[in-house]
């Protein structure tokens, strides 16, 4: 019974990948947008390889990740059988993880402090990829979570350019769980703008249909598709 409870908990929910697809398609209907502008990643941390293969023969093909390790012990795998995956790291990067990052994700959602930036720039000239990097702002200045404060946000972005010489592509946010993410989602798409950068990292299982509201490019859905975990 035991097995049966996990296979049942790790399978992908019946038509779950389908309904959020339809309403992504709803939502850039609505706003006046193109469905080709907004990239769906399908969140698979913590799902084992044999929950994420459905996911993909369904034709998903852009898959995120919090964390290094799980990644790499099961993402090459994976990636040999079925080409054409592209991987985003979307949880925090450890300075000392940037070599196996860079080697592995296509894009990078957490570049938040020097030090990162620094390790970053350090790879990505000895390794010769350049995967995606978004700057985490930290829109509700939560004292737990990553993120640059929204107030010190231009000012990074001008470091990561200058300093470090690192192409960043766009922005991302979490919002704070106990607040409406509306606010938070306009306030990430402000700073990106005067920035010049043109893809929002927001959006997740709850509220991605807002976040396309106000600009996404990329959202990150997990539960939606795979259930909770």
């Amino acid at each position: 019974m035991a097995s049966e409870t996990a296979e049942t908990v790790n399978a992908p929910l019946p038509g779950g990948l389908a309904a959020v697809e339809q309403e992504i398609a709803r939502a850039c209907r609505e706003n006046g947008r193109d469905r080709a502008s907004v990239t769906l990643i399908a969140v698979s941390k913590t799902f084992e390889a044999d929950a994420i293969a459905p996911v993909i023969a369904s034709g998903q093909r852009v898959f995120g990740e919090n964390r290094v390790q799980e990644a790499k012990a099961k993402w090459p795998a994976l990636m040999s059988v079925h080409p054409g995956i592209v991987l985003h790291l979307i949880g925090p990067l450890q300075s000392n993880k940037a070599k196996e990052a860079v080697a592995l994700f296509d894009a990078i959602h957490s570049v938040d402090r020097p030090s990162i930036c620094e390790a970053l720039a350090k790879e990505i000239k000895s390794q010769g990829r350049r995967p995606q990097l978004f700057v985490q702002i930290n829109t509700g200045e939560e004292p737990q979570k990553a993120g640059i404060a929204p107030q010190d946000a231009d000012a990074f972005i001008a470091a990561c350019r200058d300093k470090y010489g690192l192409e960043i592509s766009g922005l991302m946010c979490i919002p704070p769980v106990d607040q409406a993410p509306a606010p938070h989602f306009a306030l990430t798409a402000k700073i990106a703008a005067r920035n010049g950068l043109k893809n929002l990292s927001m959006g997740m299982s709850a509220d991605f249909a807002t976040a396309i509201q106000f600009g996404a490019t990329h959202v990150r859905v997990g539960s939606a598709i795979f259930g909770h975990r």
